[in-house]
């Protein structure tokens, strides 16, 4: 087993206006999450927002303190976590208890457990879990919540080429979380774009992590002001940290998923202030 992290400081508006193409991908660009045996943190100084991959293959992986950033004498004393499996069959062993996860099913857990476990069930195919972890002001159950339960919301259309399928996951609708909200989103082929028409908001960060990206089929993730957009080019199990007065939107060149992960001052999937695309400039 091994571990390692990273920080990635916040940055503002007037910052990212005169960012080059290296700078944004440093920023805001999260490649390399899922490694063998390996657990891959991101500490976002957005809402001190972190996202992890953790990917199992011969050994357990246990989420340890990381103790250099969260000061924390176990992960989660101060924190909440949402997991989405997005590879093979895996387990996840939350102080003891087992919970089975295929693609695409997720686990809320609560501000308090101590000994989080991961493994795979065939080392040929692993599982890949997906995280994403919020400060928690309260204590509230743990939830595993199978993708086959979760009744997607199907938005968009064909002619504009962004139909698509939305599962509100961990929402207050379904459970309760201190600040923590958590999807994911199938794009409908043939249709690529996402969340367009855009909007921001800036109440909440979120974090995009883009997966069934066809082999050799790119996306291109917009972000920046409205009226000052920029570009980040992606990759398959790579993730964008938006931060809460940009805007989060993206085309590809084949139809893709992704996952969204929010923290902040609300819990409402709704709040958002809509941008009118014939302001995008």
């Amino acid at each position: 087993m091994s571990n390692s992290y990273q920080i990635r400081f916040s940055s503002g508006i007037n910052e990212v206006r005169n960012m080059g193409t290296d700078d944004l991908r440093s920023k805001f660009l999260v490649s390399n999450l899922f490694q063998p045996d390996h657990i891959e943190l991101v500490y976002s100084l957005q809402d001190r927002f972190v996202l992890a991959g953790v990917m199992p293959v011969k050994s357990k992986l246990e989420l340890l303190s990381f103790e250099e950033i969260t000061k924390a004498d176990f992960f989660l004393e101060r924190r909440e976590l949402g997991i989405i499996n997005v590879g093979g069959k895996g387990t996840v062993e939350v102080d003891g208890t087992t919970h089975e996860l295929g693609k695409k099913d997720a686990l809320y857990i609560g501000r308090g457990k101590q000994h989080i476990v991961f493994s795979s069930e065939n080392e040929a195919d692993p599982a890949m879990f997906y995280l994403n972890s919020v400060l928690a002001h309260a204590v509230y159950p743990d939830v595993f919540i199978p993708i086959k339960e979760v009744v997607p919301a199907e938005m968009g259309d064909f002619e504009t080429a962004n139909r698509r399928n939305i599962y509100k996951i961990i929402v207050k609708e379904r459970l309760q979380t201190c600040q923590l909200v958590m999807g994911l989103t199938d794009l409908l082929s043939p249709s690529i774009w996402n969340t367009f028409p855009p909007h921001t908001h800036i109440r909440r960060n979120e974090v995009y992590f883009y997966f069934d990206i066809p082999k050799d089929q790119i996306l291109i993730h917009l972000m920046g002001e409205p009226d000052h957009t920029r570009h980040l080019i992606c990759h398959n199990h790579q993730a964008v940290i938006s931060p809460e007065w940009s805007i989060h939107s993206g085309v590809g060149t084949a139809a893709y998923s992704f996952i969204w992960g929010m923290g902040g001052e609300n819990l409402e999937y709704s709040d958002m202030d809509k941008v009118n695309p014939m302001d995008l400039k």
